[in-house]
């Protein structure tokens, strides 16, 4: 319907041209006037409503082709025009499907389910709006119904259609959310397994690398029981004789003074003998050099108890290196005479190559395993000596305390060590030595042994330059068992 379809009446002949105008149009339209009279009634609209011009028009029952009780259609409603009234009355007849026509002024569209036409009902899109005669009067309200069923079955399918796929889609994303789930705790379970797993291969490590340290302190052990063993047999053996020496030495040394002081008086008693004895004696004086062998007879004295005061000290150093008549126990022990019995034990590898400078600090004893602490001070002198070459070296002890920790250090002026095989001196076997003149094993039972004590190793080096070793002890052991005063 368009604009001048609402002005029909104002022109000459209007009735039998709106006639003509209803009767000819494809869209089912009926039009009533001013008491709501059908006036119109066009042979479409009998075909889609099912009731015949004759039994509509002049009549007021235009209501019973629609609804199944009296009420005003569109038509009725907007006869009198725009107005708050009117706007009140299409929502309480048609809430929230009534609105304004975008083509004809003043006309209204709806769009509503009528079940009672046909056999299953019709979707209705219906358009109503007044008409007015050549002055602009209301005269009477026209009203088109257009069959909107199959647009709205395939909507509704469309809709239908929608809504399955959305359930679908809703369905298909809650599954894959389920899937993710699983999938996101499948993975978190696998990480879960390879972190246990890089654990425990982190403990087997661990525990491989302790057994290997184990297996090296026990070999080392077994070699240093053996040793203490020798030791013991040997202080054994060579103690007593030792001491007949010494006895003896000492009533030599008695006896000897005797004999010096029985010459001074045959000397001084000289002048009073005859000449003959007394150039008797003049000239065996003088053949055995008397004056001389009373220089030299304590000079030799001397040095021969010196010697034999240090066999028996090397005895001692040998016993208290190998410990055969301790228990290996946390005890306080003297680190600075701990060093100094390793000296005496391995002076004959350094005092060909290398001069030993003491600079010892003032330390307190310190809670350890005196054995093991001097097998590490054995290791780093040896290896000292061995790293310098052919021109005499230097090899410097230091000690000295930090805090609650005392540190030792032991550095030469040797070849050093070389950058690619620092990070490894303390793994076992590894030796730089040539075969058969070393077993890799010392360094990396050092750092066991330190280890052991809760302190620390470092290395410093530099090709060419030498190298030194700090070790880093605590002063007490946490875990000791060994009453704690010194």
């Amino acid at each position: 319907m368009n604009h001048a379809s609402t002005s029909l009446l104002a022109a000459d002949g209007g009735d039998i041209a709106l006639s003509a105008f209803f009767d000819g149009h494809p869209v089912a339209t009926f039009a009533i006037d001013t008491h709501h009279v059908i006036t119109h009634w066009n042979h479409a609209c009998e075909q889609l409503l099912g009731w015949s011009r004759a039994d509509m028009i002049g009549t007021a029952n235009h209501w019973q082709a629609l609804y199944a009780r009296p009420r005003p259609l569109l038509a009725d409603l907007i006869m009198d025009g725009p107005s708050p009234e009117l706007e009140r009355e299409l929502e309480h007849y048609y809430p929230g499907k009534c609105k304004r026509s975008p083509l004809i002024p003043g006309a209204y569209e709806v769009e509503e389910f009528f079940p009672n036409i046909g056999a299953s009902g019709h979707w209705l899109h219906f358009t109503a709006a007044p008409l007015r005669d050549g002055q602009g009067r209301v005269v009477g309200a026209i009203e088109t119904l257009r069959d909107v069923t199959e647009r709205r079955v395939a909507e509704n399918a469309l809709r239908r259609a929608h809504d399955n796929l959305e359930h679908v889609v809703e369905k298909r994303t809650g599954q894959l959310a389920e899937m993710n789930a699983k999938l996101q705790e499948d993975i978190a379970q696998r990480l879960l397994a390879e972190a246990e797993l890089r654990r425990s291969n982190l403990e087997l490590t661990e525990l491989n690398q302790q057994l290997s340290r184990a297996q090296q302190q026990l070999l080392q052990a077994d070699k240093l029981a053996s040793i203490g063993q020798l030791a013991a047999g040997v202080a054994h053996e060579i103690n007593n004789p030792i001491g007949y020496i010494f006895s003896n030495f000492r009533t030599l040394q008695n006896y000897l003074e005797q004999l010096f002081g029985m010459l001074d008086a045959y000397q001084r008693a000289e002048p009073s003998l005859s000449a003959p004895d007394a150039a008797t004696l003049r000239a065996m004086r003088e053949r055995i050099d008397l004056d001389f062998l009373r220089q030299d007879i304590p000079t030799l004295m001397a040095e021969s108890g010196e010697g034999i005061v240090r066999v028996r000290h090397i005895v001692q150093d040998l016993k208290d290196f190998s410990r055969v008549d301790a228990n290996q126990e946390w005890v306080w022990a003297d680190l600075h005479r701990g060093i100094d019995s390793t000296l005496n034990i391995v002076s004959n590898e350094v005092k060909y190559k290398a001069d030993v400078i003491k600079e010892y600090g003032d330390i307190p004893d310190i809670q350890c395993l005196p054995l093991q602490i001097n097998q590490v001070v054995m290791n780093l002198i040896v290896n000292a000596a061995h790293a310098i070459g052919d021109e005499r070296g230097r090899i410097t002890v230091r000690t000295g305390r930090d805090g609650e920790h005392v540190w030792l250090e032991v550095g030469d002026n040797g070849s050093g060590i070389a950058p690619d095989t620092v990070s490894r001196i303390f793994d076992p076997f590894f030796t730089t030595k040539a075969i058969g003149k070393g077993t890799g094993l010392g360094l990396s039972l050092a750092y066991g042994i330190v280890q052991k004590h809760h302190g620390s190793i470092d290395v410093d080096t530099a090709l060419g330059q030498g190298t030194r070793f700090r070790v880093r002890l605590p002063i007490r052991q946490a875990a000791a068992t060994e009453d704690p005063t010194p």
